[in-house]
């Protein structure tokens, strides 16, 4: 059975130049608008902070989806969950996750929780009746562009049985190398929201990427 997959384009890959234009190309098929934060301790890269958010939330109705790839997330969440509908926060990041995924659900907001490309599903397994989502990164995080780590399908089917034999409805959501083949193979395996950032905003029709992910049937 066809499932209704969701897309989250992430601005990362926008041309900061006319980032509200950027946005209005992919609105009509996003389900959210991916806000990648990043300090350069906890990745090797600076990206922008809570303003480009807000900026967001001014030129757009979609719902934003915020990635905090930081160190010390208990610092920013609170802020961020002003902004987002989803917030994920890192399980390489935090000491006390069980009490940051509260926090978030504290605001009434989606708390999800990301694994690194290194970071086996099982470590979460104490926090999963908790969560509202696992963020899978299939690639290394920091930068956009990179190439999709096929071990990534695995931890995919991992999660979606795991769910399945709990009897949860937390979401699955991939971030990273995003492309013609591999959006296909994430789908079959058992994603609900794909983040999509070059493969979206670098070709000449956004929508019609998004379209073609939105419509793939994998039986």
């Amino acid at each position: 059975m066809k499932r209704n997959v969701k897309l989250s384009p992430s601005v990362l890959s926008a041309d900061f130049t006319k980032l509200g234009e950027e946005i209005k190309k992919v609105e009509p098929l996003s389900d959210y608008i991916h806000l990648d934060v990043m300090d350069g301790h906890f990745v090797p890269n600076i990206t922008y902070g809570l303003i480009i958010g807000e900026a967001i939330k001014r030129v757009t109705k979609v719902p934003v989806d915020t990635h905090l790839m930081i160190e010390n997330p208990e610092m920013f969440v609170d802020d961020f969950c002003e902004i987002s509908e989803i917030v994920s926060v890192h399980y390489e990041s935090t000491r006390h996750l069980n009490r940051l995924i509260n926090r978030i659900k504290d605001h009434d907001r989606k708390a999800f929780v990301a694994i690194n490309p290194h970071t086996i599903v099982e470590l979460i397994k104490d926090v999963i009746m908790d969560i509202d989502g696992v963020l899978v990164m299939s690639v290394n995080p920091g930068f956009g562009g990179q190439k999709f780590i096929p071990n990534t399908i695995n931890k995919i089917r991992t999660l979606d049985e795991m769910r399945k034999e709990l009897g949860l409805t937390f979401e699955i959501e991939v971030d990273g190398g995003i492309n013609e083949e591999t959006f296909k193979s994430v789908i079959k395996a058992g994603v609900d929201i794909i983040v999509t950032g070059n493969y979206a905003f670098s070709a000449e029709d956004p929508i019609d990427v998004l379209r073609r992910i939105k419509e793939f049937n994998p039986d």
